[in-house]
């Protein structure tokens, strides 16, 4: 694949208020590519959007199916294809398992690996519509090695990456790449 170009592309960006997310947001707009932002906090998403041109905010958590519809339908009203899609938003939970209760495991797997596998499904027919797609998981060193006190979030990236290994395989013969990055 020859270097991705955002100028001129639509992608989704979650995760978008902060982090990894927001400096990506930025960087995306700035590079002329049309950024939908979701997060949470809409005082930070929409400071952000007032910040940045091409951005279009829109307020809601991943792991509420609504959301998804509504990014969809933002995708529609863009024109219908999607360039680029960024699994960003996630969640960490720290100390040992023997102490956690299954509610923290069940919040962990649903925003770290639940959400952007229903996402992507729901944006898969837009990404498949665009001649040179990226779906782009953001996962951590730890979905490649495990350490203790993070059992439950490294079982969440371990999923996120097994998945999109899985993913890259299925799509392989499409235009859509799917890549992982792991930041320490």
């Amino acid at each position: 694949m020859a270097r991705w170009d955002p100028d001129g592309k639509l992608a989704v960006v979650t995760g978008a208020s902060s982090g990894i997310g927001r400096c990506l947001c930025k960087r995306l707009a700035a590079a002329g590519c049309n950024v939908i932002a979701v997060a949470r906090r809409g005082d930070r998403l929409r400071e952000l959007a007032n910040e940045q041109q091409g951005l279009i905010a829109v307020v809601g958590d991943v792991t509420d199916a609504s959301i998804h519809l509504e990014i969809e339908s933002v995708v529609r009203s863009q024109g219908g294809t999607l360039d680029l899609l960024i699994n960003n938003a996630g969640i960490g939970g720290i100390g040992p398992f023997a102490d956690a209760n299954p509610t923290r495991l069940r919040k962990i797997m649903d925003v770290n690996f639940f959400a952007p596998a229903e996402l992507t499904r729901r944006l898969l027919p837009a990404l498949l519509a665009s001649p040179d797609a990226v779906i782009c998981n953001i996962c951590s060193v730890l979905g490649h090695r495990a350490v203790p006190d993070k059992s439950e979030y490294c079982a969440s990236k371990f999923a996120l990456h097994g998945w999109s290994d899985a993913l890259r395989c299925e799509l392989a013969t499409t235009s859509v790449h799917v890549t992982l990055v792991s930041p320490s």
